[in-house]
Protein backbone atom coordinates (compact mmCIF):
# COMPACT_ATOMS: atom_id res chain seq x y z
CA UNK A 1 0.00 0.00 0.00
CA UNK A 2 1.35 3.46 -1.06
CA UNK A 3 0.87 6.48 0.65
CA UNK A 4 0.87 10.14 -0.31
CA UNK A 5 1.26 12.95 2.00
CA UNK A 6 -2.10 14.24 2.69
CA UNK A 7 -1.88 17.33 0.25
CA UNK A 8 -1.05 15.15 -3.05
CA UNK A 9 -4.11 12.53 -1.97
CA UNK A 10 -6.16 15.35 -2.14
CA UNK A 11 -4.73 16.82 -5.44
CA UNK A 12 -5.38 13.54 -6.96
CA UNK A 13 -8.43 13.28 -5.61
CA UNK A 14 -9.79 16.44 -7.05
CA UNK A 15 -7.44 15.78 -10.81
CA UNK A 16 -9.58 12.38 -10.70
CA UNK A 17 -12.96 14.24 -10.40
CA UNK A 18 -12.03 17.01 -12.77
CA UNK A 19 -11.60 14.44 -15.65
CA UNK A 20 -14.83 12.37 -14.85
CA UNK A 21 -16.52 15.50 -14.90
CA UNK A 22 -15.43 16.47 -18.42
CA UNK A 23 -15.94 13.20 -19.66
CA UNK A 24 -19.69 13.48 -18.56
CA UNK A 25 -20.09 16.95 -20.10
CA UNK A 26 -18.35 15.89 -23.29
CA UNK A 27 -20.69 12.94 -23.89
CA UNK A 28 -23.81 15.20 -23.06
CA UNK A 29 -22.57 17.29 -26.29
CA UNK A 30 -22.02 14.39 -27.99
CA UNK A 31 -25.34 12.61 -27.19
CA UNK A 32 -27.13 16.56 -27.93
CA UNK A 33 -25.08 16.78 -30.89
CA UNK A 34 -25.94 13.57 -32.35
CA UNK A 35 -30.00 14.35 -31.75
CA UNK A 36 -29.60 17.66 -33.35
CA UNK A 37 -28.48 16.06 -36.57
CA UNK A 38 -31.43 14.22 -36.37
CA UNK A 39 -34.42 15.50 -38.87
CA UNK A 40 -37.32 16.14 -37.96
CA UNK A 41 -40.48 13.95 -39.97
CA UNK A 42 -42.25 15.90 -42.39
CA UNK A 43 -46.13 15.53 -42.80
CA UNK A 44 -46.83 12.64 -44.34
CA UNK A 45 -49.72 12.14 -47.35
CA UNK A 46 -51.79 9.17 -47.95
CA UNK A 47 -52.96 7.68 -51.23
CA UNK A 48 -55.99 5.21 -51.03
CA UNK A 49 -57.19 3.32 -53.98
CA UNK A 50 -60.38 0.47 -52.62
CA UNK A 51 -58.83 -0.89 -49.97
CA UNK A 52 -55.00 -0.45 -50.45
CA UNK A 53 -52.91 2.78 -48.83
CA UNK A 54 -49.72 3.75 -49.14
CA UNK A 55 -47.90 6.93 -47.38
CA UNK A 56 -44.69 8.55 -47.53
CA UNK A 57 -42.99 11.44 -45.82
CA UNK A 58 -42.09 14.30 -48.59
CA UNK A 59 -39.29 14.10 -51.19
CA UNK A 60 -38.75 17.72 -50.53
CA UNK A 61 -39.83 19.63 -47.62
CA UNK A 62 -39.00 23.12 -46.65
CA UNK A 63 -40.43 23.80 -43.53
CA UNK A 64 -41.34 27.59 -42.94
CA UNK A 65 -39.86 28.56 -46.05
CA UNK A 66 -40.24 28.46 -49.70
CA UNK A 67 -39.05 25.97 -52.22
CA UNK A 68 -39.62 27.88 -55.13
CA UNK A 69 -41.84 26.38 -57.95
CA UNK A 70 -38.68 25.80 -60.13
CA UNK A 71 -37.63 23.24 -57.68
CA UNK A 72 -41.43 22.12 -56.73
CA UNK A 73 -41.29 21.24 -60.32
CA UNK A 74 -37.91 19.17 -60.02
CA UNK A 75 -38.90 17.51 -57.05
CA UNK A 76 -42.41 16.46 -58.79
CA UNK A 77 -40.82 14.74 -61.38
CA UNK A 78 -38.63 12.57 -59.20
CA UNK A 79 -39.74 8.50 -59.28
CA UNK A 80 -41.21 7.64 -56.48
CA UNK A 81 -40.68 4.36 -54.77
CA UNK A 82 -43.98 4.49 -53.04
CA UNK A 83 -46.65 2.72 -55.36
CA UNK A 84 -50.27 1.43 -55.25
CA UNK A 85 -51.74 -0.50 -58.16
CA UNK A 86 -54.83 1.66 -59.81
CA UNK A 87 -58.07 -0.48 -61.62
CA UNK A 88 -59.93 1.80 -64.23
CA UNK A 89 -62.71 3.81 -62.81
CA UNK A 90 -61.50 3.05 -59.15
CA UNK A 91 -62.08 6.02 -57.30
CA UNK A 92 -58.10 7.74 -56.08
CA UNK A 93 -58.20 9.63 -53.01
CA UNK A 94 -55.82 11.39 -51.49
CA UNK A 95 -55.35 12.44 -47.65
CA UNK A 96 -52.80 14.96 -46.48
CA UNK A 97 -51.74 16.48 -42.71
CA UNK A 98 -53.25 19.32 -41.19
CA UNK A 99 -50.48 21.54 -41.63
CA UNK A 100 -50.32 21.13 -45.33
CA UNK A 101 -54.24 21.54 -45.80
CA UNK A 102 -53.52 24.92 -43.96
CA UNK A 103 -51.33 26.04 -46.62
CA UNK A 104 -53.26 24.09 -49.38
CA UNK A 105 -52.02 21.68 -51.53
CA UNK A 106 -52.68 20.54 -55.73
CA UNK A 107 -52.62 17.03 -57.21
CA UNK A 108 -49.85 17.03 -60.30
CA UNK A 109 -49.23 14.47 -63.03
CA UNK A 110 -45.77 13.38 -64.29
CA UNK A 111 -44.54 16.64 -62.93
CA UNK A 112 -47.53 18.74 -64.26
CA UNK A 113 -49.83 20.39 -62.24
CA UNK A 114 -53.47 19.25 -63.09
CA UNK A 115 -55.94 20.84 -60.16
CA UNK A 116 -56.02 23.89 -58.28
CA UNK A 117 -55.13 24.17 -55.15
CA UNK A 118 -57.58 22.05 -52.04
CA UNK A 119 -57.36 23.17 -48.33
CA UNK A 120 -58.96 20.25 -47.63
CA UNK A 121 -57.02 17.12 -45.68
CA UNK A 122 -58.73 14.94 -48.06
CA UNK A 123 -60.09 14.82 -51.46
CA UNK A 124 -61.52 12.40 -53.35
CA UNK A 125 -61.34 11.93 -57.53
CA UNK A 126 -64.54 9.33 -57.84
CA UNK A 127 -64.14 7.63 -60.87
CA UNK A 128 -61.61 9.39 -62.83
CA UNK A 129 -59.71 6.93 -65.48
CA UNK A 130 -55.72 8.42 -65.16
CA UNK A 131 -55.14 5.25 -68.02
CA UNK A 132 -57.37 5.87 -70.36
CA UNK A 133 -55.82 6.21 -74.15
CA UNK A 134 -54.75 8.98 -74.76
CA UNK A 135 -55.26 10.17 -78.55
CA UNK A 136 -54.10 6.68 -80.78
CA UNK A 137 -51.50 6.02 -77.65
CA UNK A 138 -51.69 2.90 -75.76
CA UNK A 139 -53.02 3.48 -72.01
CA UNK A 140 -49.29 3.72 -69.90
CA UNK A 141 -48.56 1.13 -67.60
CA UNK A 142 -47.34 3.69 -64.36
CA UNK A 143 -48.10 7.32 -63.99
CA UNK A 144 -46.32 9.77 -61.40
CA UNK A 145 -48.39 11.87 -59.05
CA UNK A 146 -47.15 14.17 -56.56
CA UNK A 147 -48.98 15.90 -53.48
CA UNK A 148 -47.51 19.66 -53.75
CA UNK A 149 -47.86 21.84 -51.11
CA UNK A 150 -48.53 25.17 -52.32
CA UNK A 151 -50.53 27.99 -51.71
CA UNK A 152 -53.56 29.04 -54.18
CA UNK A 153 -51.93 32.22 -55.87
CA UNK A 154 -48.85 29.41 -56.75
CA UNK A 155 -46.14 31.65 -55.16
CA UNK A 156 -45.64 29.55 -52.35
CA UNK A 157 -44.58 26.10 -52.47
CA UNK A 158 -43.31 24.02 -49.43
CA UNK A 159 -43.24 20.39 -50.09
CA UNK A 160 -43.85 17.40 -52.55
CA UNK A 161 -44.91 13.33 -51.65
CA UNK A 162 -44.36 11.80 -54.57
CA UNK A 163 -46.27 8.58 -55.32
CA UNK A 164 -46.25 5.81 -58.46
CA UNK A 165 -49.56 4.57 -59.80
CA UNK A 166 -49.43 1.35 -61.39
CA UNK A 167 -52.28 0.39 -64.17
CA UNK A 168 -53.65 -2.96 -62.93
CA UNK A 169 -55.20 -3.67 -66.35
CA UNK A 170 -51.85 -3.45 -68.26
Amino acid sequence: MTTLPRGEAADVHRAVRRRRVVAAAGAVAAGLLVLSACDKPTPRATVTVGKNSVSAEAACYDDGANLGKAEATKCALKKSSHSIEVPQSETLRIGVDQTVKDTGWALWINGQQVTNPYKKSYYSFDGVDLFADQQGQAAPKQLYISVVEQNKAGTVFKGVWNFKLVNAEA
